[in-house]
C-alpha cells in the first residue's frame, strides 16, 4: 500500500440496509470468463457445457438462476444468515446458513449457534459440538437484500475459546487501554494465486508448462499477460457491496497471482475484513471454477512467492514526532523476530528466501524503501518524520488475527530489557 489514510466508520461493525436496486453477484457474470478459459477444451468439458447452458434461454441453469436471484423482501421480513467460522487446519473457511426472523444491523442481535467440530478437525466425536459466537456482520452480495455474512468465532459449550479460535486472544489485545489509546491501524496486502481446477497449475499457464519469464505480467493488461482479472474486478465489487473496507487490487509479479488490499483498519475490525474478504474470494472462485491457494510459494524456482505484507501505524507514529516511535518499535520487532516468524504463516520458510522482494527468514532487517527487508519504511514517512511501517514478514496464509494483534502486542505492550534495547539499537543503527 502506497498510504495509509483515514479508516472507515465499518470499524464499529455496523451495517445499513441494503439498496434495494443492489443485485447480488449471479453466475452469468462467469460467461465471458469462462468463455475465454476453455477456448481450447473440447465441447464435452463440463467447464463448457456450463457456458453454453448459461446462454441458453430455456435451459435448467436459467430457471434455476431466477430462482437464486428472488427477492425476497417484499413478501417477508426473515433473512438469511451465513455463518461463517474457521475450520481446524486454520485456514479454512466453513459456513452454514440459518433464517433469522428480521433484518440486524449489529451482531448482538443473533443468536449464538452450533456445529459437528468431529467434521472440522476441532472436537472428539463423543463430545463434538463447538458453539458459535456471532462477532462481525456484513451484507451478503451472493444472496442480496438484507441477507447476511456472519463472521464467528468457536467456543466450547463452557465458553472457553477452542484452540483454533485466534479471535479472542487479539481481542483481548485490542480492547488493553494501552493499545486503545494508540489507536493501531492496519493496511493489509493479500496476495493469492488462481488455480486451474484439475490439474492444481497457476490459471494461464500452459498445462505442465511455464510462461516466460517474470516481468511483464505485474500490474498488466493483455490476454497474454493478465490471467483472472474478471474473478479479481467481481471480488473487488462484491466485497465493497458487503462493507469490506478493501482499498484497491492489482495483478501481481508471477502470472496468475493477484492482491487486494484491505484497510486501514482499526484493531480487531482488520482481520475480521480479511476473513470476510478471503470467504468472499472463496465463493467466487467456486463460482467460476477456479481453485484458489494461499500457498506461500505455489510455483517453486524463479517465481515470487505470495505474502501478506501488513502496513502499521500508532496514533503516535502518525504525529510529529513518529519516526522516532517508528524505529523504537522497529527494535522491539528485532527482538521477537523469532516470535513472529513463528506466527506469520505455514511454509514461509519457502518463500522468505532473500530473493524475489523478501528478507531471510533467519535474518531481520530494515531499511527505507527496500523490498528486500523485514520491515519497510516509506520515504514519505522518512521525509514527514512520522507515518507507518510495513512488515513484509507475513505469508498469504497467515491468520490476520493473530498478525496484527502480535504487532500492537510487541510494540505497545512488551518491555525488552535495557541491555536487549542497547544491542539491539547497535546491531540496527537505530537511534532511539
Amino acid at each position: 500500500m502506497a498510504q495509509i489514510l483515514a479508516p472507515s466508520t465499518q470499524w464499529q461493525m455496523r451495517i445499513s440496509k441494503s439498496s434495494p436496486n443492489a443485485s447480488p453477484i449471479t453466475s452469468n457474470m462467469w460467461s465471458s470468463l469462462l468463455w475465454k478459459q476453455n477456448k481450447k477444451v473440447s465441447p464435452t468439458s463440463s467447464a463448457k457445457f456450463r457456458v453454453m447452458a448459461i446462454k441458453s434461454d430455456n435451459s435448467i441453469i436459467n430457471r434455476l438462476e431466477g430462482l437464486l436471484n428472488l427477492d425476497i423482501t417484499p413478501f417477508t421480513d426473515k433473512i438469511i444468515a451465513e455463518y461463517i467460522w474457521i475450520g481446524g487446519t486454520g485456514i479454512d473457511v466453513r459456513s452454514k446458513s440459518r433464517t433469522i426472523s428480521k433484518p440486524v444491523e449489529h451482531p448482538s442481535e443473533l443468536p449464538k449457534w452450533n456445529y459437528d467440530g468431529s467434521s472440522t478437525g476441532q472436537a472428539p466425536g463423543d463430545d463434538s459440538e463447538v458453539i458459535l459466537y456471532p462477532q462481525a456482520i456484513f451484507k451478503d452480495p451472493f444472496r442480496g437484500g438484507n441477507n447476511i455474512l456472519v463472521i464467528c468465532d468457536s467456543y466450547t459449550p463452557q465458553g472457553e475459546p477452542i484452540p483454533t479460535n485466534k479471535r479472542h486472544r487479539a481481542a483481548e489485545i485490542f480492547s488493553n487501554p494501552k493499545v486503545q489509546a494508540e489507536v493501531p491501524w492496519y493496511g493489509i496486502e493479500q496476495e493469492y494465486t488462481l488455480l486451474q481446477t484439475n490439474v492444481k497449475w497457476p490459471l494461464g499457464w500452459p498445462v505442465g508448462g511455464y510462461p516466460g519469464p517474470q516481468g511483464p505480467y505485474y500490474c498488466s493488461a493483455g490476454a497474454d499477460k493478465s490471467f483472472g482479472r474478471d474473478i479479481s474486478d467481481a471480488h473487488y465489487k462484491a466485497c465493497l457491496y458487503a462493507g469490506i473496507n478493501i482499498s484497491g487490487t492489482i495483478g501481481e509479479v508471477m502470472p496468475g497471482q493477484w492482491e487486494y488490499q484491505v484497510g486501514p483498519s482499526v484493531g480487531i475490525e482488520a482481520g475480521d475484513h480479511i476473513w470476510a474478504s478471503r470467504y468472499i474470494l472463496e465463493r467466487i472462485t467456486e463460482q467460476a471454477g477456479v481453485v484458489l491457494s494461499l500457498d506461500p510459494k505455489p510455483i517453486e524456482g524463479d517465481w515470487n512467492g505470495a505474502g501478506c505484507h501488513t502496513n502499521y501505524s500508532t496514533k503516535s507514529m502518525r504525529e510529529d514526532g513518529g519516526f522516532e516511535v517508528i524505529k523504537k518499535a522497529i527494535l522491539n520487532l528485532s527482538l521477537r523476530h523469532k516470535d513472529h516468524i513463528s506466527a506469520y504463516g505455514e511454509g514461509n520458510e519457502r518463500r522468505l528466501t532473500g530473493k524475489h522482494e523478501t528478507a531471510s527468514i533467519n535474518t531481520f532487517s530494515w531499511g527505507v524503501a527496500n523490498r528486500g527487508c523485514s520491515i519497510r519504511v516509506g520515504r514519505d514517512t522518512e521525509k514527514n518524520g512520522k507515518g507507518y511501517l510495513e512488515d513484509r514478514r507475513p505469508t498469504s496464509n497467515m491468520d490476520p488475527y493473530v498478525a496484527t494483534s502480535l504487532l500492537a502486542e510487541t510494540t505497545l505492550l512488551w518491555e525488552p530489557t535495557l541491555e536487549a534495547e542497547a544491542l539491539a539499537a547497535q546491531k540496527l543503527a537505530l537511534k532511539v
